[in-house]
């Protein structure tokens, strides 16, 4: 498995990001509704697989302060999708005001440059899903009523936080792995923002805690600057982690 990933963030961020944030810049995926799968039949979701919906918040759709253009076009397919597992987990980013990872903590550093910090390489964003905000909020057309759990992230004041399942140390649990043991389930598939960043830490960080792990793909958006859209599929790829489309699955 790839564990080098705050190199990872180090060289897709650094610069390519900078010239373009302000319009939010991905690359826009293809849409539309669920269908037959033509690679063949689209699987059932069980007792056992679970949805986990990662970060679909109002500072990441546009209009937010850390936009991922086109962020809100998955909503209604993320809802479909929801529709058709019996489990659900929902995750927010829910930072305190001056979190580390906010340029705006670092006098003289702007948003999008790096710093190194104690365990490892962060990039430095724009405030952003700052607890009790609108922005942290969920997007108000997300409708999944019988998700069973919301699982809060990078609340520690002192450390960002990526994935779904560890802080960005990669040792500090936010609770999930446990959770998920305790409740057998075996698969995780993932949707939401963004792709090449929370989307691809939380299954990297599945398939390290023993789960099976599948991205729907057309449910997702990323950022894709300096190719860590690319980069981060190899990763999940090296790491056992299976890319899908909506129509692999029945709902």
């Amino acid at each position: 498995m790839v564990t080098d990933r705050r190199g990872f963030l180090k060289s897709t961020m650094v610069g390519a990001l900078a010239a373009t944030a302000a319009a939010g810049v991905t690359r826009a995926h293809a849409q539309g509704a669920l269908k037959a799968s033509p690679k063949g039949t689209p699987v059932k979701p069980g007792p056992r697989d679970v949805l986990l919906v990662v970060d679909v918040q109002n500072d990441f759709i546009p209009g937010g302060a850390l936009a991922v253009k086109e962020g809100d076009a998955i909503v209604p397919l993320v809802n479909q999708l929801g529709a058709g597992f019996e489990h659900v987990i929902l995750t927010q980013d829910w930072h305190t005001p001056g979190h580390v990872s906010f340029a705006s903590s670092h006098p003289g550093k702007k948003p999008f440059e790096t710093t190194t910090l104690a365990y490892g390489t962060q990039v430095l964003w724009p405030d952003h899903c700052v607890q009790g905000t609108p922005g942290a909020d969920l997007h108000k057309d997300l409708k999944i009523p019988h998700a069973e759990l919301i699982i809060r992230k990078g609340y520690r004041k002192q450390m960002d936080s990526y994935s779904a399942f560890f802080e960005a140390d990669g040792k500090t649990t936010t609770g999930l792995a446990g959770y998920v043991k305790d409740r057998g389930f075996r698969q995780v598939y993932l949707v939401g923002l963004a792709t090449d960043f929370c989307v691809c830490w939380s299954a990297l960080d599945a398939r390290k805690v023993g789960l099976g792990a599948s991205v729907i793909e057309d449910a997702c958006r990323g950022i894709d600057t300096n190719g860590s859209l690319g980069k981060a599929w190899d990763q999940m790829a090296k790491a056992g982690v299976k890319r899908i489309r909506s129509a692999d699955i029945a709902v």
